[in-house]
């Protein structure tokens, strides 16, 4: 016939399936899922011929690990269809610590066709009893979804690493395990699936070794892409802005906070709602192409649409609210200093610290989206606002930095804004950057500004040394520490008008708080100076 044969045959060595192929290729139809689970294989193995004498290709393996085939099996003929050799392979378990390097199959040596002493009964056992131990590790996430990281750029490995590192940071503070990650680079994505073809294969062997039930892109993906992929690979797929909406939507507190999030997810869901039914394609224009599926996508387009014209009014009266709090502040005299940073850098820490709060402070990224504020009064009867604004973060989703801007007028305000840097962080100078970026393009970079060295006790003396020579006007803080926020309080000082410049020796007396702005949080302190104070 000049056609590869194949046979599906299951543990008690019956046929299950006969497959007639291409003289270079068989196509394994779609095959049910009756038996197929996490931790167990499919209980059919496919042996079929190889008409070249070739031994086992690529796609051979690819198509047993995606289909957890038990095994499979290439028997070479000689030119009158008589058996010769016998190449089999099998799957194997491989984990987060396998390496990078790690195959997800088995080759065996080929030997002649009837040599094979292969046990498929007993191997077959060993290899489930094995996966069902690496369910068991992956239970043990404490019921936590796992995610796959993916990385597809032109960027050096390293940058895509570092960036990755971030990723997991947030992947994590959305409550996500990442036992993995897969890093491509090109010089041009691939327009449908980002990935090359043979990445996305591997991406979905690594799914499979990983238990990956979510694969998260590091870039953002076109509606076209996301569709794609999740058709590919059969699982939930998100890009970087996704994730970082999905934080937000759980961190929002207020009001505010609330409209916010949900402006910039509606924007980002409006150019992606698409047709779920495969009908809706032939009613696309021409005669007869109102039909019901298209009325019923622009219902939802429209809907979309004045659900954000709503919010952005509602919005649009915050504004209009704070707005008339500052302009109480500015005739009451009121400087307005402003913690701006890296997320995760330490800024409700120290808020908490200057000021005697409790404000949430946690070691995830976006633990505050609400701006807080807290109201410091100094000697001569001069009080000083302390606001604690959302943090910064590199390739912030633009339809988020949009649907922020109420918070961030804040910013605008201030009197001087104090750069919380973790200056511990591996990637400090490249936040630091991201940082000051971020200001200028607000226009904010005229206000006087101090650039606050936070967990400066983490660093060695080496370490320490090299910093003050790259930061020389950095302030060295420890924000959980009150005594070494003397020099940092005698810098903010001495950037306000000259009746609150005075000796920055300070401790915090809490006291009421009848005129505080329940709308943004404004608890009232007095700073009193001297030692004579109780602490």
């Amino acid at each position: 016939m000049g056609r590869q044969i194949g046979l599906l045959i299951d543990r008690q060595g019956r046929v299950d399936m006969l497959i007639v192929g291409e003289p270079d290729r068989i196509l394994i139809p779609e095959l049910p899922r009756a038996r197929l689970g996490e931790t167990r294989l499919r209980g059919l193995r496919l042996l079929h011929t190889h008409l070249s004498g070739e031994a086992l290709s690529q796609e051979d393996l690819m198509d047993m690990v995606a289909l957890r085939l038990d095994s499979v099996a290439a028997l070479t003929v000689d030119e009158f269809g008589g058996p010769e050799r016998l190449h089999v392979a099998h799957v194997v378990p491989v984990s987060e610590l396998s390496g990078p390097d790690a195959k997800p199959y088995d080759v065996l040596p080929s030997v002649r066709w009837d040599r094979s002493e292969v046990d498929f009964a007993a191997l077959v056992q060993a290899l489930e009893d094995e996966f069902g131990r690496q369910e068991r590790a992956v239970a043990a996430d404490k019921g936590r979804e796992r995610a796959l990281l993916v990385s597809v750029s032109g960027a050096p490995r390293i940058v895509q690493e570092r960036s990755l590192d971030e990723l997991a940071e947030l992947a994590r503070t959305a409550g996500l395990a990442c036992p993995a990650r897969m890093i491509q680079r090109v010089d041009k994505a691939d327009a449908r699936h980002i990935l090359g073809k043979g990445k996305l294969q591997e991406l979905e062997v690594l799914c499979l070794q990983t238990g990956a039930q979510i694969v998260i892109f590091d870039q953002d993906l076109s509606p076209s892409q996301l569709r794609n992929l999740a058709e590919a690979t059969e699982r939930r797929v998100l890009d970087r802005t996704q994730l970082i909406l999905d934080i937000f939507a759980r961190r929002a507190t207020s009001r505010a906070g609330k409209l916010q999030v949900e402006l910039a997810q509606l924007k980002y869901t409006l150019p992606r709602l698409v047709g779920k039914t495969p009908a809706m394609s032939r009613l696309m224009g021409g005669i007869g192409g109102r039909g019901p599926g298209e009325t019923k996508l622009e219902i939802d387009r429209r809907r979309v649409r004045e659900r954000i014209t709503k919010v952005r009014k509602e919005l649009e009266s915050v504004r209009r609210h704070r707005s008339g709090t500052r302009d109480r502040r500015a005739k009451a005299g009121c400087p307005v200093i402003a913690l701006v940073g890296y997320t995760n850098a330490g800024k409700s820490t120290l808020l908490n610290t200057l000021t005697g709060s409790r404000v949430l402070a946690e070691n995830k990224l976006f633990a505050t989206l609400d701006p807080t504020s807290r109201r410091i009064r100094f000697p001569r009867e001069r009080e000083v606002i302390l606001t604690d604004t959302v943090g910064f973060i590199r390739r912030l989703p633009p339809d988020l930095q949009e649907a922020f801007r109420a918070t961030l007028e804040e910013l605008e305000s201030a009197d001087v804004l104090v750069h919380v840097a973790d200056i511990s962080h591996p990637e400090a100078e490249e936040q630091i950057g991201a940082v000051e970026s971020i200001l200028t393009e607000m226009n904010l970079a005229e206000t006087p500004r101090l650039l606050a060295l936070n967990k400066w006790e983490l660093l060695s003396p080496d370490q320490q040394e090299v910093m003050r020579r790259v930061y020389p006007s950095g302030i060295p803080v420890t924000a959980l520490k009150r005594q070494g926020l003397t020099p940092l309080v005698a810098a903010i000082l001495g950037l306000l008008p000259t009746e609150s410049q005075t000796d920055p020796a300070f401790s915090a007396v809490p006291a009421a708080d009848s005129d505080a702005d329940p709308d943004e949080d404004v608890a009232v302190w007095d700073i009193e100076m001297g030692s004579d104070v109780v602490q």
